[in-house]
């Protein structure tokens, strides 16, 4: 999401997520690319990813969108190409991107974006619209984000460390990030949208923490603090550090693993593959 602090960065999300682009086997089956096709990827992030199904399109083309200033900047550092451009862009208005919407695309793709990006109930249908805009008539969506029940302990356990801590539960759950639908919400917003739904599932897949580090920038602890940043935002910047502890002491009954001390969390992921009827 656009927001006047870029929270984001390549490093910080190496930190506290590298297992998220790594995480896409599934997804990219789904999405199959063929040598020839243009493909608009909406939250590309930093670009991995997006460089990685550039290099499976020797006559096609790639276009990674994001909002996150930091992120597009290292994308096209690392990852342009002659077949894999970025650009910065609030993917919650897609429509402000004329080449975005333009028809002319064979597939939109989205990795771990969309949870973020739908947050808002009011652009939502935006979204979709441009969406079916932006692709060829028999064009396909293929994304995967997190679905209903995704990481809820630590969810749960944010907003009541926050209630705790005094924070009005309506302000809690007002400042969460994240919008994680079941596969029926979605599957009726995508055929609201003018898609046929070929595929539409969710996955149980329990997601190992990045290693601690000393600086709290990796393991669960760097995980709270960049994924729950707009939560922990709710409470004086003096006082997060201690809302992290406690979520982490309470996490750590759950999350860890007793044979090796390593500690995982409850991803569940939706996945779906739309066609532009």
């Amino acid at each position: 999401m656009s927001q006047p602090n870029d929270k984001w960065s390549s490093e910080a999300y190496s930190a506290a997520a590298s297992f998220v682009p790594k995480l896409t086997t599934t997804v990219l089956s789904y999405l199959a690319p063929k040598p020839t096709d243009r493909i608009l990827d909406i939250g590309c992030g930093d670009g991995p990813l997006t460089a990685q199904i550039a290099a499976s399109l020797p006559q096609g083309h790639i276009f990674g969108l994001d909002a996150s200033a930091s992120f597009i900047e290292t994308a096209q550092e690392k990852h342009s190409s002659r077949n894999c451009t970025f650009k910065l862009q609030d993917c919650r208005r897609i429509s402000e991107c004329a080449e975005a919407v333009n028809g002319s695309w064979d597939k939109v793709f989205s990795n771990a974006a969309l949870h973020w990006i739908l947050r808002e109930p009011s652009t939502r249908d935006a979204v979709f619209e441009d969406v079916h805009s932006a692709l060829k008539p028999g064009g396909v969506f293929v994304f995967e984000m997190g679905g209903k029940g995704n990481v809820e302990a630590v969810h749960a356990t944010i907003l009541s460390v926050l209630t705790a801590n005094g924070i009005p539960l309506s302000t809690a759950r007002e400042s969460c990030p994240w919008f994680f639908p079941s596969d029926v919400w979605m599957t009726q917003q995508l055929q609201k949208s003018g898609f046929e739904v070929e595929k539409c599932e969710l996955e149980y897949r329990p997601t190992k923490c990045t290693a601690k580090s000393a600086d709290g920038s990796g393991g669960l602890e760097g995980w709270v603090k960049l994924m729950g940043a707009e939560m922990l935002n709710v409470v004086e910047e003096s006082k997060r550090g201690n809302i992290v502890k406690q979520v982490c002491d309470i996490m750590e009954t759950v999350v860890t693993r007793e044979e090796d001390g390593s500690q995982f969390l409850n991803y569940v992921r939706l996945r779906a593959v739309a066609r532009k009827v």
